[in-house]
């Protein structure tokens, strides 16, 4: 068991990456805080892996309140008595964000807000924690429009994941010296609902699809076990690094000066 004896917090829990991620952590032997603000879809997520004879409590958690990302903090280690890893990974990705013209500025404040000042609280409070627990791993959620533009736009979502990755090198840089791994993992597009219902036309899904190199979206799954090599002892040596997992689509477009 890869993650034996660790706990770990992991926002946006409920769906997607985040719930595929808890129910693969507690698989392999850590502790999980699941946190959302789809209390019914967490606890469920809670409820399959004590299923599966795994440890689990859930946490409602607004990622976008300062108090509620003190309180999952506090509620990870008042009930598991420590806290070694922490996967950033809640975000969204509104429908009515496109260009820099036509998004709003509540669609903008509403997307930063949890994509990055979210990432930004979950380290604030997290941090502490693992220093007292000697040390852990943060993953942070990014993207690959951290590294290139998006095809369809979505000005404050690539804003917002663009902060994420510049302020995962700076805390991986900070906190080296305390044991601390700071990582942002980068996915491709993926066939999540948060992408489906932003890509709600066949054409703008074909947009997508026409730069991936391997052909297909990917699964929230695949990210899951990027994250577990992130969270888990055999990236011991990882910090700081933009972790793509994408089909290839940074590397055929992104070059090398950039």
């Amino acid at each position: 068991m890869r993650l034996k004896d660790k706990v770990a917090l992991i926002t946006g829990a409920s769906s997607g990456i985040g719930r595929h991620t808890a129910l693969l952590f507690a698989a392999e032997g850590a502790s999980v805080v699941a946190t959302d603000i789809d209390d019914e879809a967490g606890k469920q997520t809670v409820s399959d892996i004590e299923a599966e004879d795994g440890r689990a409590i859930y946490v409602h958690a607004d990622v976008a309140q300062e108090a509620d990302c003190r309180q999952m903090v506090e509620q990870a280690e008042s009930t598991f008595g420590k806290l070694n890893v922490i996967f950033n990974n809640a975000g969204i990705m509104h429908p009515q964000d496109d260009n820099a013209e036509t998004t709003s500025l509540d669609i903008w404040e509403l997307t930063m807000a949890i994509n990055l000042k979210g990432v930004f609280l979950g380290c604030k409070y997290g941090i502490p924690a693992l220093r007292r627990a000697g040390g852990g791993s943060i993953i942070n959620t990014a993207s690959f429009v951290a590294l290139m533009g998006a095809a369809t736009p979505q000005i404050a979502y690539t804003a917002s994941k663009g902060g994420v990755l510049a302020m995962t090198r700076e805390l991986a840089i900070v906190h080296a010296r305390e044991n601390i791994r700071v990582n942002a993992l980068c996915p491709g597009p993926l066939h999540t609902e948060l992408l489906m219902k932003f890509l709600d036309t066949e054409a703008k899904k074909q947009r997508r699809l026409v730069h991936i190199p391997v052909g297909r979206f990917g699964e929230a799954k695949e990210m899951a076990e990027a994250a577990l090599f992130l969270a888990s002892d055999a990236s011991s040596y990882v910090t700081g690094t933009d972790f793509r997992v994408d089909g290839g689509i940074t590397s055929a477009y992104v070059t090398p000066e950039s």
